[in-house]
């Protein structure tokens, strides 16, 4: 397969949130960190935390910090203090 036939694969269409605040508590149920989105995504998010740190594979995250809701998230890639996370069902 040459360069020109190889298909592009469609991403999600992304929003940009430009850092805006929002919340992420790690699976132990009781340590919540506070973190930035930098965008988000219908099926997931790319954040980045004050200092790097070790959140796991698995956390749930508030978009907006001060509502109770809260989105399941799985880690998929992490660079220093950036996750990109998939929202689970």
């Amino acid at each position: 397969m040459t360069v020109q036939e190889r298909l592009k694969v469609q991403r999600e269409p992304r929003r940009q949130m430009n850092g805006r605040p929002a919340r992420l508590m790690l699976s132990d149920g009781t340590t919540e960190l506070e973190c930035s989105v930098l965008d988000v995504a219908p099926g997931g998010a790319r954040i980045v935390t004050e200092a790097e740190m070790d959140v796991g594979d698995h956390f749930t995250f508030a978009l907006v910090a001060s509502h109770n809701r809260h989105q399941r998230c799985e880690v998929v890639w992490r660079r220093d203090k950036t996750f990109g996370v998939k929202f689970l069902m």
